[in-house]
């Protein structure tokens, strides 16, 4: 399989969502991580990306609540390269409405590869990676290139 990269700036463009029954958790796992997220263009959906943005007190771009498009229109802009990383804090006991969208959108993550954090574990070994302010070159493979990518 043939690979090409994708550039991913030092600056890194940051997706924080959150199912109802972990959205505290992302709230508090980002203030505990706020210095850090300082750094980055953060967005959000719904209203994960109100309470966040009045947590930390800074910009967080909000799109639409998650079952109501928020969830495809992330996976819109990492499929345009406009996501570096996504920040999912999922609830695995909790069945969602929209639970196609979530599968979809973890789909183009991993099609796109960009780091993936489900949990606070993970978002926490990525968050503090030496790579996190790093430029970085993600590799795509050539299919990705064929349909259209940057």
């Amino acid at each position: 399989m043939e690979h090409k990269t994708f550039p991913m700036e030092r600056q890194k463009r940051i997706a924080l969502l959150a199912h109802d029954n972990t959205k505290t958790d992302l709230v508090q796992w980002a203030k505990d991580n706020k210095q850090r997220l300082a750094h980055h263009e953060l967005f959000a959906t719904g209203s994960t990306g109100e309470e966040l943005e009045d947590e930390l007190g800074f910009e967080v771009r909000t799109l639409l609540h998650g079952p109501l498009g928020g969830d495809l229109q992330i996976g819109g802009m990492i499929s345009e390269g406009d996501i570096d990383f996504l920040i999912f804090f999922l609830d695995p006991l909790t069945p969602v409405s929209h639970d196609t969208d979530v599968q979809a959108l973890l789909w183009m993550a991993v099609l796109w590869n960009i780091p993936v954090a489900c949990n606070r574990a993970s978002a926490d070994f990525m968050i503090t990676s030496p790579l996190m302010n790093e430029e970085y070159q993600r590799l795509l493979t050539e299919e990705i290139d064929t349909y259209g990518s940057h």
